[in-house]
Order: C-alpha cells, then sequence, then structure tokens
C-alpha cells in the first residue's frame, strides 16, 4: 500500500464527542481527499458498521478504529486502536466496562461546577452526549460555552475541567496491558495517541513507550492535529528508538472546534513504516 496516502487515522463521530455522524465524517473526508479513513470514537465501537458502509460508498479506504482511555502514572493515556474485528466480543466487553464509570465522573463533575454557581451543568451536559455512558468533559464544554459561561471551548479548558480546576474529577480507566491486548486479540493493531499531549516526564514518557511496547503495541501518532512540528519531529526519532510504526490524524471532532480538519496533515517522514503499509490486509 502506498506509503504516501492521504490517510486521517484519528476523528470522533456523535457516537462518543464528535458532532458529525459517521456518514457525515466519510463525506467530509472524502470531499477532502482522504484516501484511507478510520473512525475512532472514544471507548466505543457502535459507528463502526456504519462507518465503513458509508467510506465504501465514499470510495475512500476504511480501517476500523477506537481510542481507549487508559490510565498510567496516575494520567489519561488514549490508545488507539487500528484494524480490528468489529464484532469481537471481548473487545467490545472491555470497551463497556471502562465506559462504566463516565456517568458517576459527569455527575461529580457537575457538582464541583456548581460548587462555583454553575447549575445545571450535568442536564447541559447529557443534552449534547445522549447517551450518560459516554459523557465527556467535551460535552460540559460545549454546555459552558453555550450558557455563555466561556466564549468557545478552548476557554472552556483553560478555565475549567483541568487539573486544579472547577469540574475537573479525575477517573481511572482501563490498564495499559488491557487496551492493547483487546485490540492485539481483536486483529487489530495498538497506537499510542498524541502522546505530546500527556506532559510526561522523559522517564514516564520513557516507561510508556517502553511498557506499551511489551504488551505488543505497534505504533505511534507522529503527525496529528495537536503536534507541533517540532514534536512531529521529536515523536518521529521516537518512533525510530521502539521500532514502532508511524500513524497519522486529524483528532477531528467539529467543524465550529477542530483547528486541523480532516485530510489536512502533513506528510509522515519519509523514512518511518506508516501502520496502514501494516494494515493493507485490513482495509475494507
Amino acid at each position: 500500500m502506498n506509503s504516501t496516502l492521504n490517510a486521517d487515522l484519528h476523528c470522533h463521530s456523535v457516537v462518543s464527542d464528535g458532532t458529525l455522524t459517521p456518514e457525515a465524517l466519510a463525506a467530509r473526508a472524502a470531499a477532502r481527499g482522504v484516501d484511507l479513513w478510520a473512525l475512532t470514537d472514544h471507548d466505543e465501537i457502535g459507528g463502526q458498521h456504519r462507518a465503513m458502509a458509508a467510506a465504501r460508498a465514499e470510495g475512500i479506504g476504511y480501517l476500523t478504529g477506537t481510542e481507549i482511555s487508559v490510565t498510567f502514572a496516575d494520567q489519561t493515556v488514549h490508545i488507539v486502536g487500528l484494524g480490528f474485528d468489529a464484532d469481537d466480543a471481548d473487545l467490545r466487553d472491555g470497551l463497556v466496562r471502562t465506559r462504566g464509570g463516565r456517568g458517576e465522573r459527569a455527575r461529580d463533575m457537575a457538582a464541583s461546577l456548581e460548587r462555583v454557581g454553575i447549575c445545571g451543568a450535568y442536564e447541559g451536559a447529557l443534552r449534547y452526549a445522549g447517551n450518560p455512558e459516554l459523557i465527556s468533559r467535551t460535552h460540559f464544554a460545549r454546555y459552558l460555552v453555550e450558557s455563555g459561561v466561556c466564549r468557545d471551548t478552548y476557554e472552556v479548558f483553560r478555565r475549567f475541567l483541568t487539573e486544579g480546576k472547577p469540574g475537573f474529577v479525575p477517573h481511572r480507566w482501563a490498564r495499559l496491558g488491557d487496551a492493547v491486548g483487546w485490540i492485539v486479540r481483536a486483529g487489530g493493531m495498538a497506537v499510542i495517541a498524541h502522546p505530546a499531549r500527556y506532559g510526561f516526564s522523559a522517564n514516564e514518557e520513557y516507561a510508556l513507550f517502553t511498557e506499551f511496547k511489551a504488551h505488543g503495541g505497534q505504533g505511534v501518532e507522529v503527525v496529528t492535529g495537536s503536534h507541533s512540528a517540532q514534536e512531529a519531529l521529536k515523536y518521529a526519532a521516537m518512533a525510530r528508538e521502539f521500532s514502532l510504526a508511524a500513524s497519522r490524524g486529524s483528532d477531528f471532532h467539529s467543524p465550529d472546534e477542530s483547528h486541523t480538519d480532516l485530510g489536512s496533515l502533513p506528510p509522515l517522514p519519509a523514512d518511518l513504516t506508516p501502520v496502514w503499509t501494516l494494515l493493507a490486509h485490513r482495509v475494507h
């Protein structure tokens, strides 16, 4: 498979915390020149068959995807799974367990916001989420914008919902080894998502990459919507050091909120192995 494909292997739909349907995302990806696409909703694979059918209708290649929330070194890390069997029972059940704590956490977040005078946040966020199992900080952020507390979601995350700020409630997610195992046993590839976002020390980051690879992880996002050019170079070097394949994805959520649109990323460094060259047999 061509190593220079315009691949976008990280985005979100209304099934988790995006604002577009899987069908609308497929159409947007095709219109923006994407050759190979993956829908990677948070801790959920319920949109996979819709996305696959929509990609086929649009004439673009498709890899199944998800983004699993993991607790590592007391922080939340995201592991993208690509090219797995979307009907795998072990993966599906693991994701159900991972989602299980979101509803309780959301109520605690709302209580924290109420203590600083912001009322009705749970009900407001739920209007955006639809499903309490999938309610997330993004849905609370949209409510805070809608209610006039903040101008946009970027302001929300400067003032609320992050560690040390009102509305922040930590949650223990899946273990790294479990998440990687679910993906690998379902026939897919595990990829560390947007590694620059975690703010780990050098030792913590080395431990993450080492443990990830020991569990069977094979890839890392090098070019992604939240990485600067310098960060892309750094994680290209990490991919080489750990012999990991490189992935590329916009992390697109919404036309109104996302800085990086589908299909608009720079190419991967030419000497890296793109994940899709190892997953060619899994493309639909």
